[in-house]
């Protein structure tokens, strides 16, 4: 429960920011849209800002990555637009240095100075079919870092399918707070919305970029799948490389069509292994596994903003056990740590989209007992400050 003071401080918040919305909306005047599934402030907790709300409604996300479409439009002629890109033939010094500048975008490519005077191997073929992105590539040695401020000020919100051909020692994903997963290799998700670094070995690859939304039976919130992977001892998993292998293999002989229907259906096979994994597909009993995970993220995010949201409170209203809906999110760390990351990750975006909003009313807004509280969770999570959000 929030203290008297810090009902006292949040009130004082709120009352400041409908001050700002009396004024009219130059307070807001260097708002920028984030994505288009971004609720900035609810109108319960700040109701003069109902009219700004309105004005500035951000338009329906169409696009996921780049410009493949969230949902492909029937009238739309299928094509297969294809790249390609390999480093080999420049000179030594420029290898790296091309290589990041073809691939900045998403994410930061981290050097160092004695690798930018070092050969660096690296080639790719990129596919768009539809509303997928598949690229084909081989990298020597190299780091990817998809930052919270990176995030905060872009539009690519994919999901992201990595598959390795062959055992890949050494590879890992490294979380904000330096934690550390391991890679074997396999199959591992990962969503464009959460940050991440990925440290990888040289090795051969794929990546698929592909619609939350395509995945919705399996995953009704795909950001559940970040950071998830599937072993490459698994038969399926040795089945689908060894699938996705030969599509690389002849999609440059494949009609538009065929192409399409091939990569769905693979895209799909990989989310079923993932929720057969999580205990989502497979029995009545994975049903209502899913059933429950499914309403206890709905209600998290429908009560985003109000100060009891609690574990206890989540629990409550599924009606199950404690021990029950606590190992649905064992993957996010316990309900608590999911309920801080959903928190965080919605006043990251504000910190963009609001800078005329102080950095204490956006961390009351969003449950927190003080602007202290609030930048120690956010500096844990994100690695800075929330103010360095706006430079």
């Amino acid at each position: 429960m929030p203290t008297r003071t810090a009902r006292a401080q949040r009130a004082n918040a709120n009352a400041a920011c409908n001050r700002r919305a009396a004024r009219g909306a130059d307070a807001c005047a260097a708002v920028r849209p984030v994505c288009g599934s971004c609720i900035l402030f609810r109108s319960k907790a700040f109701p003069r800002l109902q009219s700004i709300n309105r004005i500035l409604t951000m338009p329906v996300v169409k696009t996921h990555y780049l410009d493949l479409p969230v949902v492909l439009d029937a009238a739309q002629r299928l094509e297969i637009a294809h790249q390609h890109f390999d480093v080999c033939a420049l000179p030594i010094p420029r290898q790296l240095e091309a290589w990041c500048e073809r691939m900045i975008g998403v994410v930061d490519l981290l050097t160092t100075r004695d690798e930018r005077g070092q050969p660096f191997r690296a080639s790719i073929d990129r596919y768009a079919v539809g509303e997928f992105l598949f690229a084909d590539c081989y990298t020597d040695r190299i780091t990817q870092d998809r930052t919270i401020a990176r995030i905060s000020r872009d539009n690519a919100r994919s999901i992201v399918f990595h598959i390795f051909f062959d055992s890949a020692p050494g590879c890992e994903l490294v979380y904000p707070g330096k934690r550390a997963m391991p890679l074997e290799g396999g199959i591992f998700a990962i969503d464009l919305d959460q940050p991440v670094q990925f440290r990888r070995k040289p090795c051969r690859h794929v990546t698929i970029f592909l619609p939350g939304a395509l995945l919705s039976d399996v995953f009704p919130d795909p950001s559940a799948l970040h950071g998830r992977s599937l072993s490459p001892r698994l038969p399926a998993v040795r089945y689908l490389a060894g699938r996705v292998q030969a599509f690389a293999a002849h999609i440059k002989l494949m009609a538009p069509a065929q192409a399409y229907r091939e990569l769905r259906e693979i895209v799909l096979l990989i989310a079923d292994a993932f929720g057969e994994q999580a205990g989502l597909k497979g029995s009545k009993i994975a049903l209502a596994r899913a059933m429950a995970f499914d309403q206890a993220r709905r209600y998290v995010h429908a009560h985003l903003h109000d100060d009891h949201l609690s574990p206890d409170r989540v629990v409550a209203s599924l009606g199950l056990s404690r021990p029950t809906v606590y190992r649905l999110f064992q993957h996010d760390g316990g309900l608590g740590a999911y309920i801080r990351h959903v928190r965080l990750r919605a006043a990251a975006a504000e910190l963009v989209a609001w800078p005329g909003v102080s950095v204490q009313d956006i961390a009351y807004a969003h449950g927190f007992r003080s602007a202290s509280d609030f930048t120690r969770a956010f500096r844990r999570a994100y690695g800075l400050a929330p103010q360095d959000m706006r430079l």
